[in-house]
Protein backbone atom coordinates (compact mmCIF):
# COMPACT_ATOMS: atom_id res chain seq x y z
CA UNK A 1 0.00 0.00 0.00
CA UNK A 2 1.39 3.15 -0.68
CA UNK A 3 1.53 6.03 1.74
CA UNK A 4 -1.15 8.09 -0.18
CA UNK A 5 -3.77 5.76 0.13
CA UNK A 6 -2.88 4.94 3.50
CA UNK A 7 -3.20 8.70 4.55
CA UNK A 8 -6.73 8.36 2.21
CA UNK A 9 -7.90 5.39 4.36
CA UNK A 10 -6.97 7.38 7.32
CA UNK A 11 -8.99 10.38 6.20
CA UNK A 12 -11.93 8.11 5.57
CA UNK A 13 -12.08 6.10 8.82
CA UNK A 14 -11.51 9.41 11.03
CA UNK A 15 -14.97 11.11 9.01
CA UNK A 16 -16.45 8.04 9.54
CA UNK A 17 -15.57 8.07 12.98
CA UNK A 18 -16.45 11.84 13.69
CA UNK A 19 -19.40 11.17 11.74
CA UNK A 20 -20.85 8.43 14.08
CA UNK A 21 -20.22 10.53 17.43
CA UNK A 22 -20.51 13.93 16.52
CA UNK A 23 -24.52 16.08 16.66
CA UNK A 24 -25.33 17.17 13.90
CA UNK A 25 -24.28 21.57 13.67
CA UNK A 26 -27.07 23.99 14.06
CA UNK A 27 -27.07 26.24 11.10
CA UNK A 28 -28.74 29.65 11.66
CA UNK A 29 -31.04 31.12 8.69
CA UNK A 30 -32.26 34.00 7.30
CA UNK A 31 -35.93 33.91 6.73
CA UNK A 32 -38.02 36.33 4.30
CA UNK A 33 -41.31 36.41 2.22
CA UNK A 34 -41.37 37.61 -1.27
CA UNK A 35 -44.45 37.61 -3.72
CA UNK A 36 -44.04 34.19 -4.72
CA UNK A 37 -41.96 32.09 -2.43
CA UNK A 38 -40.43 32.16 1.10
CA UNK A 39 -36.63 32.16 0.81
CA UNK A 40 -34.52 30.62 3.91
CA UNK A 41 -30.52 31.60 3.44
CA UNK A 42 -28.06 29.42 5.53
CA UNK A 43 -24.59 29.40 6.07
CA UNK A 44 -22.88 25.92 4.42
CA UNK A 45 -19.38 26.53 4.39
CA UNK A 46 -17.15 23.80 3.27
CA UNK A 47 -19.25 21.40 1.48
CA UNK A 48 -20.71 20.68 -2.14
CA UNK A 49 -24.05 20.69 -3.61
CA UNK A 50 -23.98 17.16 -3.68
CA UNK A 51 -23.56 17.42 0.02
CA UNK A 52 -26.46 19.30 0.74
CA UNK A 53 -29.90 17.38 0.70
CA UNK A 54 -33.47 19.71 1.62
CA UNK A 55 -36.73 17.73 2.32
CA UNK A 56 -40.64 19.83 2.65
CA UNK A 57 -43.25 17.86 3.93
CA UNK A 58 -46.09 18.11 6.37
CA UNK A 59 -45.46 22.09 6.82
CA UNK A 60 -41.50 21.22 8.31
CA UNK A 61 -38.59 21.95 5.94
CA UNK A 62 -35.11 19.81 6.78
CA UNK A 63 -31.89 20.50 5.38
CA UNK A 64 -28.66 18.90 5.80
CA UNK A 65 -25.27 18.20 4.92
CA UNK A 66 -23.06 15.17 5.80
CA UNK A 67 -19.46 15.61 7.64
CA UNK A 68 -17.44 16.06 4.21
CA UNK A 69 -13.82 15.45 6.41
CA UNK A 70 -12.49 15.05 9.56
CA UNK A 71 -8.61 15.75 8.73
CA UNK A 72 -6.00 14.14 11.11
CA UNK A 73 -4.87 17.25 13.01
CA UNK A 74 -4.28 18.08 16.42
CA UNK A 75 -6.53 21.15 17.06
CA UNK A 76 -5.65 23.90 19.24
CA UNK A 77 -9.31 25.39 18.77
CA UNK A 78 -12.26 23.43 17.69
CA UNK A 79 -15.30 24.55 16.96
CA UNK A 80 -16.34 23.20 14.06
CA UNK A 81 -16.41 20.59 11.14
CA UNK A 82 -16.62 20.42 7.18
CA UNK A 83 -20.07 19.52 7.28
CA UNK A 84 -22.40 17.48 9.44
CA UNK A 85 -24.80 20.71 9.67
CA UNK A 86 -28.78 19.62 10.27
CA UNK A 87 -31.57 22.40 10.04
CA UNK A 88 -35.45 21.77 10.58
CA UNK A 89 -37.75 25.00 10.29
CA UNK A 90 -41.48 25.12 10.36
CA UNK A 91 -43.24 26.82 7.57
CA UNK A 92 -46.18 28.74 7.08
CA UNK A 93 -49.25 27.24 5.70
CA UNK A 94 -49.31 28.01 2.20
CA UNK A 95 -46.07 27.29 0.97
CA UNK A 96 -44.45 23.97 -0.50
CA UNK A 97 -45.65 23.06 -3.78
CA UNK A 98 -42.28 23.37 -5.09
CA UNK A 99 -38.74 23.75 -3.64
CA UNK A 100 -35.53 25.33 -5.63
CA UNK A 101 -32.29 25.27 -4.23
CA UNK A 102 -28.75 26.95 -4.79
CA UNK A 103 -25.65 26.88 -3.09
CA UNK A 104 -22.47 29.32 -4.23
CA UNK A 105 -19.84 30.41 -1.87
CA UNK A 106 -21.33 28.51 1.29
CA UNK A 107 -24.45 30.02 1.15
CA UNK A 108 -27.54 28.17 1.09
CA UNK A 109 -30.69 29.97 -0.49
CA UNK A 110 -33.85 27.60 -0.47
CA UNK A 111 -37.26 28.56 -2.10
CA UNK A 112 -40.18 27.38 -0.90
CA UNK A 113 -42.82 28.36 -3.43
CA UNK A 114 -46.68 29.06 -2.60
CA UNK A 115 -49.45 26.66 -2.76
CA UNK A 116 -50.00 23.68 -0.98
CA UNK A 117 -47.64 21.25 -0.08
CA UNK A 118 -49.80 17.79 -1.43
CA UNK A 119 -46.86 15.76 -1.13
CA UNK A 120 -42.89 15.57 0.06
CA UNK A 121 -40.58 16.90 -1.73
CA UNK A 122 -37.03 16.23 -1.55
CA UNK A 123 -34.27 18.47 -3.81
CA UNK A 124 -30.70 18.56 -4.29
CA UNK A 125 -29.45 22.93 -4.51
CA UNK A 126 -27.90 23.51 -7.95
CA UNK A 127 -24.20 24.57 -7.44
CA UNK A 128 -23.79 28.17 -8.73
Amino acid sequence: MTPDRTTDQQVIDATAATEAAMRPQAVPINMYETEGALVIVAPMVAVTADDVTIECQSGLLRFWARLRSAGLRDYLVHEWEYGGYERCIEIPDGFGCALEASLSNGQLVIRILRGACIEPLTVKPTAL
